[in-house]
């Protein structure tokens, strides 16, 4: 018959030998798995920087677009050119509008 060795001797000899193999073991993994965080954090960060760039550039491309169709609309609306100027020639100006008791006071 084998000796029978009381589990918390098997825990006392095991527990030291076990935090001595497994202690560099799950370091090595946290620090593998931080450093795996930081490199998709970075490559999203450029991901995100590239779709940025790529809207701006067609959002770049539909307003010149707009104003290459609006140079080329030969028709006036209310005396003025498509193009944001005036029958002259002259660039136009927004109007200011008064509204309710601002506009009696300004006599």
């Amino acid at each position: 018959m084998p000796p029978v060795v009381p589990p918390f001797l098997f825990g006392l000899i095991v527990a030291p030998l076990a935090k001595r193999l497994l202690k560099p073991l799950v370091g090595g993994v946290v620090k593998a798995s931080v450093g795996i965080a930081m490199e998709v954090k970075k490559a999203a960060q450029e991901a995100g920087e590239n779709i940025h760039d790529l809207a701006a550039e067609v959002a770049a491309d539909v307003v010149a677009a707009q104003i290459a169709a609006g140079e080329t609309e030969s028709h006036s609306v209310d005396g003025q050119h498509a193009t944001g100027q005036g029958a002259k020639g002259e660039p136009r100006t927004p109007k200011i509008r008064t509204t309710g008791s601002a506009a009696g006071k300004a006599h």
